[in-house]
């Protein structure tokens, strides 16, 4: 799909980095009133974006990857995104908590420099610090990273060389720029991760945050009150996933401000599109469903005017979402 503007870090693995499992996670508080009205004329696009604005979110959950610290399994809905894999740059460091400053040359070129104020060299204590900055690192895959990182230790538990744990972290994103073949995207803004490892395989990882900004050449979007959750079992050949979202979306390619939500939570297997859920998008006296017939096809239920009946279906693919 079209998120060249929504990629962040090992976005290719998005499933496995978007949510919460069995694990508590706190919403963002109310987002802002929408501003703008949908219409059939402009529903696809809306969708679309908002589709997009979920994905986002759940790249962000990859910031630990920055310390070697994921809950990222292989699996994810790399087709609805780009792979921009800067938490796999620092991977040679292992989960060794860094003293620093530790210089983390990258593939091909840059490096990524990490150094923190921690209370114990042998795991992760709450109001630990870190300061991850990108050099023009570049990842070998096209993408050259640049800006900084700051991580703050809410919470954990378990045990760093297992790799079982459950981590909190809150994280401030400062012109943090990723530079592809064919744009350049810059992020900036705030996000609390959590990343639950405990009964891994099967992980679960939540992202919230009170509002990221992701510029791009050709557009702009800002999240405000997000809230991104996701599990993904690495035991089952199939990969199961499921992936929830909400918060509000204000993007140059609406020109205004509409809220989102699952109501229906999204769920596929492996690297294919959802197969089944339902995001709600809501704009002024207005609204859009986009639902997943399966992993190929999706209708959009428009209703233009608020009053509850379905205006127009719009039938399409996810594929064909991508252009919208």
């Amino acid at each position: 799909m079209k998120l060249t503007h929504s990629g962040v870090l090992c976005a290719s693995v998005l499933v496995a980095a978007c949510g919460s499992g069995g694990s508590s996670f706190d919403g963002a508080g109310e987002p802002p009133a929408s501003t703008f009205a949908i219409t059939s004329a402009n529903a696809t696009t809306a969708a679309g974006a908002s589709w997009d604005a979920v994905v986002a979110s759940g790249d962000f959950s990859n910031l630990g990857g920055s310390l070697g610290l994921t809950a990222a399994v292989q699996g994810g809905v790399s087709k609805a995104t780009q792979s921009f894999k800067a938490a796999g740059l620092s991977s040679d460091s292992g989960l060794a908590v860094p003293v620093g400053p530790d210089v983390l040359p990258c593939l091909s070129g840059g490096a990524v420099t990490v150094s923190g104020d921690i209370a114990s060299p042998v795991t992760l204590t709450t109001g630990d610090t870190f300061n991850v900055l990108y050099e023009l690192c570049d990842d070998g895959a096209g993408e050259v990273i640049d800006g900084t990182i700051d991580l703050t230790v809410r919470d954990f538990s378990g045990d760093l060389l297992a790799g079982t744990y459950l981590l909190s972290m809150d994280a401030v994103l400062t012109n943090l720029q990723v530079a592809t073949g064919s744009d350049t995207i810059m992020n900036n803004g705030d996000a609390t991760v959590t990343l639950d490892t405990e009964q891994t395989p099967y992980v679960a990882t939540g992202v919230s945050g009170t509002s990221m900004t992701i510029d791009a050449s050709a557009s702009s979007q800002t999240l405000s009150n997000y809230v991104s959750q996701a599990t993904l079992d690495g035991g089952m050949q199939n990969l199961p996933y499921t992936m929830s979202a909400s918060g509000a979306l204000n993007s140059t390619e609406l020109g205004g401000v509409v809220q989102y939500s699952t109501p229906v939570a999204f769920s596929g297997e492996g690297t294919n599109y959802p197969a089944a859920g339902s995001l709600l998008v809501e704009g002024t006296n207005s609204s859009a469903r986009l639902t997943a017939v399966d992993d190929v096809n999706v209708t959009i239920e428009v209703d233009s005017d608020g009053d509850g009946v379905i205006d127009e279906t719009i039938n399409t693919t996810w594929a064909a979402l991508a252009g919208a």
